[in-house]
């Protein structure tokens, strides 16, 4: 099984905090953003290669980082070969870009660079395997209000997403996507589809799953506990104030 850390954003809304820095190395108290999330990984057994798609304005501050790690599993740094925020691939043509680049035929688990979060990595590895089919990590965030920022899901009894709608005006419930899958190797093709159907949606992920909804059968996995996707300075903020401290060593 591979990991794969998306880290090629430019996190404009964080300028100017982020004009010559990657948001993914920010910290959270003591240590990097991609620190947390780097252990996470760690401890699911079966991942043997971490790859952290970057771009070019960034790609030398990972490759230091991943000099200093001692995570004992290989950590690779990609360079996605694009320089500014206008060029960008977006977060699924960076996934269809690791894929291609590295050659992956394994399992596959994808984390967004900028989340932070509570949830067991190996309970929804474990859930996906029974599935038998891709996953995506969901969050109750308990507000219809917040709920219009993100990809809002409705999941039937089997835990099947059978609706997902994009940052919806009206959102008919408070549970939502995180930037977080995992894609069995027999899926990993339809990546590439996608990005051949819909050319001009590889930014948001909410679409391709929506579009892989239609294909096959997708579910959601609930984690509990805290969870901060890091897009703008309000979440940078409350990070730093809770789950920093919760996690303090």
């Amino acid at each position: 099984m591979k990991a794969l850390i998306l880290a090629a954003g430019y996190a404009t809304r964080l300028y100017p905090l982020t004009k010559n820095f990657p948001k993914s190395l920010l910290k959270v108290k003591d240590k990097p953003i991609i620190d947390y999330i780097l252990e996470k990984v760690l401890l699911v057994p079966g991942i043997d290669e971490i790859v952290v798609v970057t771009n070019s304005k960034f790609a030398v501050q990972f490759r230091k980082w991943a000099r200093l790690q001692q995570a004992g599993k290989r950590i690779s740094v990609l360079d996605d070969l694009t320089k500014s925020n206008e060029t960008r691939r977006g977060a699924v043509g960076d996934i269809h870009f690791a894929i291609d680049k590295k050659r992956m035929k394994d399992d596959l688990l994808v984390i967004g660079g900028d989340n932070l979060f509570d949830g067991d990595l190996n309970k929804l590895i474990s859930f996906a395997k029974k599935k038998n089919g891709p996953v995506i990590g969901v969050y109750d965030i308990k507000s219809k209000h917040e709920a219009t920022k993100y990809g809002v899901i409705k999941l039937n009894r089997g835990k099947r997403i059978v609706e997902f709608r994009e940052k919806p005006s009206k959102p008919q419930s408070t549970l939502v996507g995180m930037c977080l899958y995992y894609f069995p190797k027999q899926k990993l093709d339809l990546v590439k589809e996608y990005i051949k159907d819909k050319k001009g949606k590889r930014d948001a992920t909410g679409f391709y799953i929506e579009w892989l909804r239609k294909k096959v059968d997708i579910y959601g996995y609930a984690l509990s506990g805290k969870w901060y996707d890091i897009g703008d300075y309000k979440f940078y903020n409350q990070a730093k104030d809770v789950f920093g401290l919760k996690h303090r060593s």
